[in-house]
């Protein structure tokens, strides 16, 4: 889909900015984003796990070196950040990571490219064609993720502390006297639900200005190779740096959720 003749620059934004969906409102499903974000999801084991099964002691091939690469930083990484004991958070904080880093990268394919490969497989008609390829440019995505974490989050909270022992947590700080523990409540209450919201807004937030700085680039016509080479360079940081934040931010609340004191 050419960027000038078929439509203005405004409505060729939109139209990449739409998801391929079937339903109305709140009961809609974005395909793209789903199918993309199974689609990663499903690589990452197959890497992984091609990986183990043929990894050996001896000096290890290329693919062998950069997956323990990334399985010794987030290992190091959870060492230095999770201060309680459960088995579950290092790999958690892998696949957060490198699911997050995988749909991140998608930012990289240019804009126009999975449309024309459609239309070309398809035939069908460029301006039918929906397909949004980076899944953390949808905040359904980055709220899904975020739900997940915060439901862990409660879940060893209250698993670790006990009932009593959380909604103590919840009412007895920042400040001691009883009569002041409704609005301990209230405080912690929001401190607690203004950390998926954080993180989902995070990741969507950065991605989706990406994804649009991608489009409004892609509108300017022969130009535009040099700028857009410049700016997914500039992405070589904000890809990876995006899914560290969110592995590491979600290592410090469950380790907070942890804490017994």
């Amino acid at each position: 889909m050419s960027s000038g003749a078929e439509l203005t620059s405004q409505e060729y934004i939109t139209h990449h900015l739409s998801n391929l969906k079937v339903g109305e409102g709140f009961w809609s499903l974005h395909l793209d984003s789903l199918g993309w974000s199974v689609f990663l999801g499903l690589v990452f084991l197959t890497i992984f796990r091609s990986v183990a099964k043929k990894a050996t002691p001896g000096v290890p091939g290329k693919l062998q070196c950069a997956v323990e690469m990334v399985v010794g930083f987030v290992d190091e990484s959870v060492k230095s950040t999770f201060h309680g004991k459960n088995a579950l958070i290092a790999p958690l904080s892998l696949t957060i990571f490198v699911w997050i880093l995988l749909m991140n990268s998608m930012d990289w394919v240019p804009v126009d490219l999975l449309p024309h490969l459609i239309h070309w497989v398809t035939g069908m008609p460029l301006g039918d064609i929906y397909m949004k390829p980076v899944p953390t440019a949808d905040p359904n995505i980055t709220f899904g993720l975020a739900l997940g974490v915060f439901i862990l989050i409660i879940y060893y909270s209250i698993k670790v502390k006990g009932v009593g022992g959380f909604m103590k947590e919840l009412t007895t700080q920042p400040f001691g006297h009883w009569s002041l523990y409704p609005v301990n409540f209230i405080l912690e209450t929001v401190t607690m639900l203004a950390r998926p919201l954080s993180l989902a807004l995070r990741l969507f937030g950065n991605l989706y200005a990406g994804e649009l700085i991608f489009l409004l680039i892609a509108t300017i016509g022969v130009f535009q190779l040099p700028v857009h080479f410049l700016w997914a360079a500039f992405h070589l940081l904000v890809i990876p740096l995006q899914a560290f934040i969110f592995m590491m931010l979600t290592i410090v609340y469950l380790s907070l959720a942890h804490e017994d004191h």
